[in-house]
């Protein structure tokens, strides 16, 4: 790892939580050449965002703002086509918002005549790997300095009230999730949610208060009725959003939200083999996961969904491990590509208090389906449809015969 203070131009990932606030006033300390990249995923609202950005320059700070929303909407997309859960069945929205950041803003940082890159990951978390996996894949040539790897850093900050102390002094614009005792990381897709308090297995869930979510007893009255609409294996539509990811990304959590539909409380298994306790906030992505599994269920036949959900399976491992672009999980999402490719229809749900209920669905080809009570109750028998697709077959073969 290159020293901080070798004069070379450091480009930093700036999320404004805590710890990568304190990065830069350490790097300012230091008076290394820094500027910020700060990436618009879809956190907060773009006035935060903004504030962000000018609390930076005020501090003496170099500071970009990036519009990032539609890559991560684009991987949100991915995510629920290859269904890349982690432990307990959890959307892997903080991989994935890895992911996007180094591939999209590194080269960036590159091109400005940035020499290193820095984070603000806690050392030995999963994201100081996530970031140096894919820093490796994406801009090789690019150190990486992991200040809470770095006896000088941890010095100068050894505990997060330290860090808050200095943020505070500086004015700068602090995520309103992030303080000495607790952090969340958001972006379109879901939000983390990780305190002291949380990390006791104890600590009932209801001790979290969400960033975008009701709990079910704070929902309305009545259910509403979502129907979302797949294309090639992709969504295309959600309540009239259109086929623009952002759009029915923005309108999925919106309604999950509004509804109580969001919760994961997981005890995860860790890239270091440790396990902590998260919460996670997904609710356009536990909306739609529900319809999506559901049209699956009628487009697949048994073999391909056998498949499928072993190919899924290696796809949450990949993002949650940030090895998504190593030649497995690019295997892994051929297959899934073959299986889905042609993929369509549309699912009603009903939405209400933490419940998804499927209501109808339509689905574009798919499977053999028979009846019963369609064909008078005492027998089985195919969908007219397939029926007249063999009697067609079997026709056109007599006629060649016949010629």
């Amino acid at each position: 790892m290159r020293q901080a203070n070798d004069n070379a131009r450091v480009g930093i990932f700036q999320s404004g939580g805590l710890s990568a606030l304190a990065v830069g006033v350490w790097l300012h300390e230091l008076s290394t050449p820094t500027r910020h990249y700060i990436a618009d995923i879809g956190q907060a609202a773009p006035a935060e965002v903004a504030a962000l950005a000018s609390s930076l320059r005020q501090f003496g700070a170099e500071a970009v703002v990036m519009d990032l929303r539609s890559s991560i909407a684009a991987v949100a997309s991915d995510l629920l086509r290859y269904r890349a859960c982690h432990d307990g069945g959890y959307w892997n929205t903080t991989g994935a918002a890895r992911f996007v950041l180094v591939s999209e803003v590194a080269p960036v940082m590159r091109a400005d005549g940035c020499r290193t890159l820095a984070h603000g990951c806690v050392g030995g978390g999963n994201d100081q790997r996530r970031f140096a996996r894919y820093g490796a894949q994406v801009a090789p040539e690019l150190p990486i300095i992991e200040p809470w790897t770095n006896a000088r850093a941890l010095e100068r900050f050894p505990d997060r009230e330290t860090m808050l102390a200095a943020v505070v002094e500086h004015g700068l614009h602090l995520d309103p999730g992030s303080s000495a005792e607790r952090s969340t990381d958001a972006n379109l897709a879901g939000i983390s949610h990780e305190s002291a308090e949380l990390e006791d297995l104890e600590t009932p869930v209801t001790r979290l208060d969400p960033r975008w979510s009701k709990w079910p007893g704070q929902t309305p009255d009545e259910p509403e009725i979502v129907t979302v609409t797949f294309r090639d294996g992709r969504v295309a539509d959600v309540n009239g959003s259109g086929p623009e990811p952002v759009e029915w990304m923005t309108r999925a959590n919106e309604i999950g939200a509004r509804h109580g539909v969001w919760l994961r409380d997981v005890v995860e298994r860790r890239i270091i083999g440790t396990v902590c306790r998260g919460i996670y906030e997904a609710p356009g992505l536990e909306l739609l996961g529900r319809a999506w599994t559901r049209l699956l269920q009628a487009s697949l036949d048994a073999a391909s969904r056998e498949l499928y959900d072993r190919m899924a399976t290696v796809l949450g491992a990949a993002m949650y491990e940030a090895r998504w672009l190593e030649p497995a999980a690019q295997a892994a999402r051929e297959a899934i590509d073959r299986l889905v490719g042609e993929v369509g229809g549309s699912v009603t749900l009903s939405v209400h208090r933490g419940v998804v209920q499927g209501e109808r669905m339509k689905v574009a080809g798919g499977v053999v389906r028979q009846t019963r009570f369609g064909s008078g109750g005492n027998r089985w028998s195919q969908a007219a449809a397939v029926q007249t697709a063999v009697q067609t077959a079997v026709q056109t073969g007599k006629g060649q015969r016949d010629a």
